[in-house]
């Protein structure tokens, strides 16, 4: 599916659940996702255009009560399958929070560092990339004992790597660009 197509999905399932309610949509688009992960008898289910619209619908409330989707929710999902899109499942949750994050001005940065952060540094690193990026930020952390220390930061596309790893990285492109 083309990725305008995917937007515009996106756009539809933001307007019809409201912006505060986004998040709580997305966690349940979320979890549908890792029931399609899981079951790849269901996806194809949602996936097969031999099944009624009926038919999907009863399948889809029986889940529903089990995972607890909103009504809202279970709707989109049968026009997602309606329209040959439930393989955008993945793409589309991404288009919807990029979405809100924009609309409430904020930003997800995905911190990386070689052992668990302190909470203590939470706030001092959350004012430094409010700085950078202008924004309020939530911030997702990951291990990587790879790194050796210091840390990455990934804000949208923007990378700031202040590791012992990347570091070395650089002195090694220098050292053989000399």
């Amino acid at each position: 599916m083309r990725p305008q197509a995917t937007k515009q999905f996106a756009k539809m399932f933001f307007n019809a659940v409201g912006v505060d309610a986004v998040p709580g949509a997305l966690g349940e688009l979320s979890s549908f996702q890792e029931l399609m992960e899981k079951s790849k008898e269901f996806r194809g289910f949602l996936e097969n255009p031999r099944f009624t619209r009926d038919e999907r619908e009863k399948v889809m409330k029986h889940f529903s009560g089990t995972v607890g989707l909103s009504a809202n929710t279970v709707k989109f999902i049968l026009y997602l399958a309606e329209q040959s899109a439930v393989a955008t499942l993945p793409d589309l949750v991404r288009a919807v929070n990029a979405m809100y994050l924009e609309r409430k001005k904020k930003a997800k940065a995905v911190v990386v560092t070689p052992v668990d952060t302190q909470k203590k540094y939470e706030e001092t690193l959350k004012s430094s990339l409010k700085q950078i990026t202008g924004r309020d930020v939530d911030i997702e952390y990951v291990v990587d004992p790879s790194l050796l220390g210091g840390i990455l930061v990934k804000v949208g596309s923007s990378m700031y790597d202040s590791s012992i790893k990347g570091q070395l990285r650089l002195l090694r492109d220098d050292l053989i660009n000399r």
